[in-house]
């Protein structure tokens, strides 16, 4: 049923024929919704190989401890998920290597929904603050446990979804975000409203103190980090996920009033700036501010210009800064600085001395792969871990150790199968404007010629960058017979702050244009054909795919949008939205209006289209997207599409945006193999379907730049 609603906006009549949908409790749109469940199940049976998915996907599924330890003194805490478990668990390892569950959120929530979200030891290791959430609701508690017990020792804290955490010597308090309690807000204020709290254990947590923030900033999110000597604290602040921030420093003579000082201005400065105090109360701030690709530098504590600060590592404009992390344990002959950065879609691990910044060595890595989450223990360690992956190898935990200058592997993440073996490569295709753009490609270790089933990803947003990580749907894929493609739009942070800006606001359609472009490369070198191709993007990357397939609907024979934004025009009103106003711009302002209604996927469905299969996936409850833009694209694409291939919608109920029991994280991962290949040619076990007419050669061109 189509509706008559035509919104006005500064001279715009904009369509909204199915604003009806986003009323989820109307009894019209649960019956629309239950239709479509019924349509998607009639689809899937009939799908072909989806067993034979679930099997492949089960062999190259990675289970066991995928991130690296928090080493407080001579006790770690360590995340692991063995395979046939819902939910990751909570362990910790003291001295002896005597492993223990500290916390299993089944034992919490047998149905699987609960999930351990993130924790926090305490300095000296004694406690720890947990932090669970349950998928569909809004809210996140924090519970404080004895390390050696696993007794609660204080909680819950309520509000704190998406909180920061920082503890003060003694384990006796912590600073902590949580949001404003809603009988002390407006009706149907959905804004973030997060305050900075200081909470004492064994105080209810009505009497924590609020000592940052209030009304003049609603949306902002807040980082927070103490020094080791607990005298001072520092708070980045900033409104959304925005490419700048604040920085706020104070004084905790009275850690219940920190008198705080504005050490960086996010409207002046225009910079992300990421603090961290150093053992003499400097600062090491990692920052994009003139180095678009980052640097490291140090500051005084209360330096405000950043014409004062002293740049440690220098920017390297060809390898973005990811983390960095110091080692001043007194038994190395010099305090020491670990970097890691990444050159050309693989990590490099260099050390440096942390007076100078002066270069010492660069660490030896298993590959040319992803090195995330580095960490030392505290206080005062001489040893890093680290996360090594690659599209053949799971997360593995490597250890490296200061004084003896070795790495060691710790252990890691296991697959049930063997991997399959898959041929990485990285190239460059042009944009449009003459940009040339990288593209990541994943396919079998084998020699083929001709084109083959493809699965082109993309995310651009957010300063977000693609990197080849290990993806059990792309080693599926790929396991199968297929190419897995990965185009590093505009927007994303592949090549630094300069490379976001590109595709951003008022640049965001150049975003959707690299991911076309991707598209047509693919194609005109031979590499896939038109009915090979399958676009594939989650949350502001189902954006991406459903903006680049309503422009070009004739470049792919599927398209799969997990958790997708779609009405550019209301985005604001659902989930987050109002809080990427920085990223996509705001339909308050005219200029930036017409920038959203040059790719809304919603308002540019054309009637007649010949549009390809369509998966659009998405929660019951999405509390960051919100529900809507799935049900709203979904009725739009069926009553315009002219083709007969379906537009299908999949809802999952009793999960969130992008945190869902692994159960339910395979059934989605198989359907959405099983949906592309069954609209591109290949399942498992088989050789890819013939094809529609023929196809070139693959061929090099001046453009493709492998390494």
């Amino acid at each position: 049923m189509r509706g008559d609603v035509v919104e006005k906006l500064f001279g715009f009549s904009i369509p909204d024929p199915y604003r009806w949908l986003e009323d989820g409790d109307d009894a019209r749109v649960r019956d629309w919704a239950a239709a479509q469940d019924r349509l998607f199940r009639v689809h899937r049976a009939e799908w072909a190989g989806k067993r034979s998915w679930a099997s492949l996907l089960d062999r190259v599924s990675s289970f066991g401890v995928s991130e690296p330890p928090i080493v407080r003194g001579p006790v770690m805490f360590l995340a692991e998920q063995l395979r046939g478990d819902e939910q990751r668990r909570l362990l910790v390892v003291d001295a002896g290597g005597n492993r223990r569950v500290l916390v299993d959120p089944m034992e919490i929530d047998p149905s699987g929904r609960t999930g351990l979200y993130a924790w926090w030891p305490s300095r000296e290791g004694e406690r720890v603050a947990v932090q669970t959430e349950v998928a569909e609701r809004p809210g996140s508690d924090i519970t404080v446990l004895d390390a050696r017990t696993g007794e609660v020792v204080d909680g819950p804290l309520p509000r704190a979804r998406n909180t920061s955490l920082a503890w003060l010597p003694g384990g006796n308090a912590f600073y902590y975000v949580s949001r404003v309690p809603d009988e002390e807000l407006a009706p149907g204020d959905m804004r973030l409203q997060r305050r900075v709290r200081l909470h004492r254990i064994g105080s209810p947590w009505q009497a924590d103190t609020v000592v940052f923030g209030g009304d003049d900033a609603p949306d902002h999110y807040y980082g927070l980090t103490v020094s080791a000597d607990g005298r001072h604290l520092a708070i980045t602040a900033m409104a959304g996920p925005t490419s700048h921030n604040d920085v706020y420093v104070a004084e905790l003579a009275d850690p219940e009033a920190p008198r705080f000082v504005r050490t960086v201005d996010a409207r002046t400065v225009g910079a992300r700036v990421l603090p961290r105090f150093l053992p003499d109360g400097d600062l090491l701030l990692v920052t994009d501010h003139q180095a678009p690709c980052g640097r490291v530098c140090v500051a005084r504590r209360h330096d405000t210009d950043p014409a004062a600060w002293r740049t440690l590592v220098a920017e390297d404009p060809e390898a973005p800064v990811d983390e960095c992390l110091v080692l001043d344990d007194p038994a190395l002959a010099r305090p020491l600085l670990l970097v890691a950065r990444t050159r050309h879609g693989a990590s490099i691990l260099t050390l440096h001395d942390l007076a100078t910044g002066r270069p010492l060595t660069a660490l030896p890595l298993p590959g040319a792969g992803v090195v995330s989450s580095l960490r030392a223990s505290v206080p005062h360690g001489h040893r890093a871990w680290f996360s090594y992956c690659d599209a053949t190898t799971p997360p593995t935990i490597y250890r490296y150790d200061a004084v003896s200058g070795r790495t060691e592997r710790e252990t890691g993440a296991t697959t049930a199968g063997h991997a399959p073996e898959i041929r990485s490569r990285s190239v460059r295709y042009p944009a449009g404007d003459g940009t040339e753009i990288t593209m990541l490609l994943f396919s079998p270790d084998e020699d083929h010629r001709g084109p083959r089933p493809t699965l082109l990803y993309g995310y651009g947003s957010f300063g977000m960058p693609m990197r080849p990580w290990f993806f059990p749907m792309a080693a599926a894929w790929v396991a199968a017979g297929g190419t897995y493609a990965v185009a590093c739009v505009r927007g994303g942070g592949e090549e630094g702050q300069h490379w976001h800006d590109a595709g951003r606001g008022a640049y965001k359609h150049r975003a959707v244009s690299d991911f076309n472009d991707a598209a047509t490369w693919l194609i005109d070198t031979g590499r896939t054909t038109r009915h090979q191709l399958a676009g594939f993007g989650q949350s502001a990357g189902g954006l991406l795919v459903t903006a680049a397939a309503t422009q070009r609907p004739d470049l792919y024979a599927a398209v799969i949008a997990e958790g997708p934004l779609c009405d550019m025009v209301r985005y604001e009103n659902f989930g987050l939205g109002r809080t990427w106003t920085d990223e996509f711009g705001s339909t308050s302002r005219p200029e930036q209006l017409r920038w959203l209604l040059t790719y809304s996927p919603y308002h540019n469905v054309t009637p007649g289209g010949s549009y390809p299969a369509f998966l659009l996936a998405g929660a019951v409850t999405d509390l960051q997207t919100g529900e809507a833009h799935v049900t709203k694209m979904c009725a739009a694409l069926q009553h315009a599409t002219s083709s007969d291939r379906p537009i299908l919608m999949r809802r999952e109920p009793d999960t969130a945006h992008a945190a869902l029991p692994a159960s339910k994280e395979r059934a989605l991962t198989v359907d959405i193999l099983a949906f592309a290949g069954e609209h591109t040619g290949l399942s498992p076990g088989r050789a890819a379907a013939p094809l529609h007419g023929t196809a070139p050669e693959p061929r090099g061109d001046g453009l493709v730049r492998e390494s």
